[in-house]
């Protein structure tokens, strides 16, 4: 049994200190907030997207970072084992678009509670207002970790290795966890440590970036962060005007000049400052490195207003319409079309006078109106911040991590899971399995 210390009661914290404890290790959660899951509570707009009820193997393509690293943490802990896992915690689930998977109750305060109740009846200790300034470590001074000559010798009597008596394996790490010191002062001793503080995004829910900084005080090194399933910000005066309107069963599709960066279908809204919404969010991972060495920082985006229909079926249903009312003006024709809020717009960019008669409009007019509901343009000019962002892209690097147990490859008790890791994937329950399951294989590594 070892003394376990998990910085960090957020979701992947959480799930590592039930496994911890159920494998009769005494485990320790440090929570600088006054309560735990904060993040969690919020993620998937109050329901908790908790996984996707995909199979294991179509969980990479989802993955934005360093998916094969994740193979071993996958297998481990399946998204039919996170399942399980609420179910038996008495928390009915349910699958609904895009095998994403909710509490029935469509509460993410029932996921939070599930995982303390198992926490307790576990025993694990819950410490929270209980902040940590820094990861103790010592050099590794046990014979176990020196490569004697004499180990390698061959049946001839010679040396086998390079090394000389006394040198110390490069793979084998040279120092060790012996606990952490709170800011209070206090040392707590531990034989393990998992970092599982998160990322910078939502900094409210405290995830202020310290498993960053406490990597690289211990001499790890971390990749460059950057927001991620982040609102995107648009240029175009109108976008503004549609404030607050959703749009599902939406085409988009994102250009760098006339070559296409990413495809999607789905939901998405429009705000005072862009737009947002899960397939934008998604669009969001996708494109972040390229927009900042766009052409002048900009990208050109396209909606599919009715991506059901052909051009010529959209055509046809346009042309029933006209037929219906030739007399009419053009502006009372079309609203049939789409929601009223969208229709001024459609107006406005589709060079066609409000007013005109339906029996003047030519063949040529209404082809470039198509043309617009078929491709509703706006230009990409930033992206959301992090107090935006639902994830941090980047953390600490998966070079310095053993795959296969979470332990960092230099500092042996050292262990990282979650979002602190540079891993990410794109909206539907993926990246808090990320958290799940390395939280998991992490613990499982303990002895």
């Amino acid at each position: 049994m070892s003394k376990v210390i998990i910085i960090g009661g957020g979701a992947a914290g959480m799930m590592a200190g039930v496994f911890a404890a159920r494998n009769h290790h005494e485990v320790h959660i440090l929570e600088k907030n006054e309560k735990l899951g904060k993040k969690v509570f919020i993620t998937g707009k109050g329901r908790c997207n908790v996984t996707n009820a995909c199979d294991t193997e179509e969980l990479f393509p989802a993955m934005m970072s360093n998916p094969k690293f994740l193979y071993s943490s996958f297998y481990s802990f399946t998204p039919q084992d996170v399942m399980e896992f609420f179910e038996k915690a008495g928390v009915p689930l349910k699958v609904e678009r895009g095998n994403r998977v909710f509490p029935q109750s469509d509460h993410s305060s029932d996921i939070i509670r599930a995982l303390e109740r198992e926490l307790k009846k576990a025993g694990a200790k819950i410490h929270l207002h209980t902040a940590v300034q820094e990861i103790v470590k010592k050099p590794v001074t046990d014979s176990a970790n020196t490569l004697e000559s004499e180990a390698t010798l061959t049946e001839s009597g010679s040396s086998a290795g390079k090394g000389r008596k006394g040198k110390k394996s490069p793979d084998i790490p040279q120092e060790k966890i012996t606990g952490v010191i709170l800011t209070d002062g206090t040392f707590m001793e531990g034989d393990a440590v998992i970092v599982a503080t998160g990322g910078f995004s939502y900094q409210s829910t405290g995830s202020t970036g310290d498993g960053y900084r406490f990597a690289r005080e211990l001499g790890l090194k971390v990749t460059d962060i950057a927001p991620s399933l982040v609102p995107l910000k648009t240029k175009e005066d109108y976008v503004p005007k549609l404030q607050g309107l959703s749009l599902k069963n939406t085409g988009l599709t994102i250009k760098n000049g006339k070559k296409v960066l990413y495809e999607d279908f789905g939901e998405m809204m429009f705000t005072h400052f862009g737009v947002t919404g899960p397939m934008i969010l998604s669009a969001s991972a996708h494109i972040g490195a390229k927009l900042a060495k766009a052409p002048n920082g900009e990208l050109s985006a396209y909606l599919d207003l009715k991506p059901a229909l052909t051009r010529e079926q959209l055509d046809a249903r346009i042309l029933r319409e006209f037929e219906a009312g030739p007399n009419k003006q053009f502006k009372n024709v079309i609203g049939v079309l789409f929601p009223s809020s969208l229709t001024p717009v459609m107006l406005e960019l589709g060079g066609i006078p409000a007013e005109k008669k339906i029996h003047d409009i030519s063949r040529e007019e209404r082809q470039h109106f198509i043309d617009l509901i078929k491709a509703f343009p706006f230009t990409i000019t930033g992206m959301g911040e992090f107090k935006e962002a639902i994830i941090t892209r980047g953390g600490v690097s998966v070079k310095e991590i053993n795959p296969g147990t979470m332990e960092s490859k230099k500092i042996s008790g050292l262990y990282f899971a979650g979002e602190v890791l540079d891993l990410d994937a794109v909206t539907g329950g993926y990246n808090l399995q990320i958290a799940w399951s390395t939280a998991y294989l992490a613990v499982q590594a303990i002895q």
